[in-house]
């Protein structure tokens, strides 16, 4: 299900928004990011309407930031909810847009339901984008927007990632990648810019959580985003519940590792976890690091 503008927005003539350029363009008192910022600008003026996927993570906000500093109105938003994303980081997202003025839309679908999802296979997040794409798609038809942008940057081929033939294979346009936004890069844009989740650390979706080969369904999904709600409410801004059966690995910032292991705070997060249904926890002592499921596969 999708939900949509009763009457879209006139679309801007991609010479008119060009001409607007200089006026829309802030100073970032960085001249290389100044750069950046103008080439992106530019690229996304010059396609006249714009959709763009937008979960609320800083990558994606400063997508949309971008596109709506290029084309206004002819820049919307696109977030979709699903049984991965939990309530809060919704909320959040619907929050952000609304403070920093950008148009937003939904679309609503079970990724449960995409053939092989709960199978959870290696490329379980090809099968999740390739869905929101072809949403997307459809949304990018009906509105007349001629692209569909996204928010990966320069850095997100050093990690496994399968999406990204997804946008491949949608043709996806990807402005940071392109300008080669690294994710440094991305929260000095988005500080400077004024975007107050510039340092809101990384949040993907909650199936990253189970190991590949491991049936993924909603019991799981909610253990999950209670756990880590559970850790984030005792003061760990970064952190992971991986769910492995009936066992808990948790990860959090390598700094904060000895103080999750404190008696009394273990004593807590042990119980805790117990009710919401973990027989076994567990903390890494490596701490918090991006992928760790996809530690030893082939890239």
């Amino acid at each position: 299900m999708a939900t949509a503008p009763q009457t879209p927005p006139k679309a801007t003539a991609p010479d008119q928004a060009g001409d607007l350029i200089p006026d829309l363009i802030p100073d970032l008192s960085n001249a290389a990011l100044q750069r950046k910022l103008e080439a992106m600008i530019e690229r996304v003026s010059a396609l006249g309407r714009v959709i763009v996927a937008y979960s609320g993570g800083v990558d994606s906000t400063l997508a949309l930031k971008i596109g709506t500093l290029a084309l206004g109105a002819d820049c919307i938003g696109v977030t979709a909810k699903s049984e991965t994303l939990t309530d809060t980081e919704l909320q959040a997202a619907i929050d952000l847009a609304r403070d920093h003025g950008f148009i937003q839309e939904f679309v609503e679908y079970s990724e449960l339901e995409i053939e092989g999802y709960t199978e959870n296979p290696t490329d379980r997040c090809y099968l999740c984008k390739n869905e929101l794409y072809d949403h997307l798609d459809g949304l990018a038809r009906r509105f007349g927007a001629r692209a569909v942008l996204d928010g990966s940057n320069a850095d997100d081929g050093g990690d496994y990632r399968p999406g990204l033939r997804a946008v491949a294979e949608h043709d996806v346009v990807s402005i940071l990648r392109e300008a080669e936004v690294t994710k440094d890069e991305v929260r000095a844009m988005a500080r400077a810019l004024g975007l107050n989740n510039w340092a809101k650390p990384a949040a993907p979706c909650l199936s990253s959580r189970v190991p590949y080969g491991e049936t993924i369904n909603r019991e799981k999904l909610g253990q999950i985003a209670a756990g880590e709600a559970f850790l984030r409410g005792l003061g760990f801004a970064q952190v992971r519940v991986r769910h492995h059966g009936t066992l808990a690995r948790i990860e959090v910032d390598p700094a904060e590792v000895s103080r999750l292991t404190e008696p009394e705070l273990r004593e807590r997060v042990v119980t805790r976890l117990g009710e919401i249904g973990f027989k076994s926890v567990c903390v890494d002592l490596a701490g918090y690091r991006m992928g760790s499921l996809n530690e030893g596969l082939a890239k």
